[in-house]
């Protein structure tokens, strides 16, 4: 067995339920921890979206455009088919990458100014400028910051109408939804109805998406795009800030060698660490001892940060950092990202964003942490908040 001293992971969840690679629970939701029944669960053309409040959205008229995150079958491979163009490696180079460097420096300048500051509020300054620029979010009325704190919450109530904090909730989530809309949304609409950009809300306005469907899909990549990267570009400098030998190797890198870095800090935090899908036909996923079949219409939910550790995908002492280990998947942070049709697009813009950002934090002279964060969690997508990570710049 691997020593419990190796392993270096932060973000700590409590072992719960099954520990086989694939079980079924009394309830008859099946869960899969081992990376290979994960991925063929994930590439299964067998399987739709699960959870993520798909159940509300399958309540929607049919007329109401779905947000590409909640369609499956051919409308979503064409829907991806056609935005591919703004995630390629190409254009992540030639278009987001200055703007990357800009915003970066500029939030990193307010830190020199002041002299310290809470990393989650840097870090969520520069995810969403980056996803607006690539949203095409940039007719926005000052405090967008804001608005998406308050959308996006540390903790997330149920809305309702048979209790006061269940109305509260819906309250505020219908609230907030508007806001967004009329601060953020509709000017850029109105913005890009005249004269269209290279971007995503101009596609879906020539798609004939109507500002309501735009709002959902703005919303939908500010999620992937803004939330996940802010806490994942936390968790990544806290690792460095930590460990001293992993610092050093990270600046003295290149571009390759320092991405190894944030590929495995990546695989061993995922953002989001729980996945759901529901089968629409008999599927046949590897177990530990054969191939194990999940019948239609069951839900399976996907423990991505223990198929990130399998040690019969990564290899030996799965929960160190190994930049650069050898893996018989197909991408260096396992499926951190997902895999198959749902796999998220932006993977290219958040890995080239958190290496932006690093190396320029890192950079900075005197740079230290503080305080550590405390961590919380998302729990429908296992994903972790981190806040009150300060850091410091300059003379101690």
């Amino acid at each position: 067995m691997d020593d419990p001293s190796d392993d270096v992971r932060k973000i700590r969840r409590d072992p719960a339920g099954l520990s086989c690679p694939v079980g079924r629970r009394d309830d008859g939701t099946w869960q899969v921890r081992g990376y290979a029944a994960a991925r063929a669960v994930l590439r299964s053309t067998d399987t739709v979206q699960a959870g993520l409040g798909v159940e509300t959205v399958e309540k929607m008229p049919a007329r109401i455009r779905r947000p590409v995150l909640y369609r499956d079958g051919p409308e979503h491979r064409e829907h991806r088919r056609q935005t591919a163009r703004y995630f390629t490696p190409r254009r992540v180079e030639e278009h987001y990458r200055e703007l990357t460097e800009r915003v970066t420096r500029k939030h990193l300048d307010t830190l020199r100014t002041d002299g310290e500051a809470r990393l989650e509020d840097l870090t969520f300054g520069v995810a969403i400028d980056v996803a607006c620029g690539v949203i095409g979010l940039t007719h926005s009325r000052p405090g967008i910051q804001r608005r998406l704190e308050r959308f996006f919450p540390e903790k997330f109530g149920r809305p309702g109408l048979t209790s006061p904090q269940g109305i509260y909730w819906l309250v505020r989530q219908n609230t907030n939804w508007l806001r967004i809309y009329l601060a953020d949304v509709r000017p850029a609409v109105r913005a890009h109805r005249t004269q269209p950009a290279d971007n995503l809300i101009s596609h879906l306005i020539a798609e004939g998406c109507s500002d309501a469907e735009i709002l959902g899909e703005c919303l939908t990549y500010a999620a992937a795009g803004m939330v996940t990267t802010r806490e994942f570009l936390c968790v990544a400098a806290w690792h460095l800030f930590t460990d001293a030998a992993l610092r050093e190797r990270y600046m003295a890198g290149d571009e390759t060698a320092r991405l190894a870095v944030i590929h495995e800090i990546l695989r061993l935090e995922p953002a989001v660490a729980r996945l759901a899908r529901r089968t629409t036909g008999a599927l046949d996923v590897p177990g530990a001892d054969g191939p194990v079949t999940v019948p239609a219409g069951a839900r399976i939910d996907l423990f991505v940060d223990e198929a990130n550790t399998d040690p019969d995908a990564v290899g030996a002492t799965p929960t160190t950092i190994c930049p650069g280990r050898p893996t018989t998947g197909r991408y260096a942070a396992a499926l951190s990202f997902g895999d198959g049709p749902h796999r998220c697009p932006g993977a290219d813009i958040a890995m080239m964003e958190a290496n932006v950002f690093l190396g320029h934090l890192f950079a900075l002279e005197g740079v230290r942490m503080l305080t550590p964060p405390r961590v919380t969690f998302q729990d429908e997508i296992g994903g972790y908040v981190i806040r009150g990570l300060r850091v410091a710049v300059g003379p101690e």
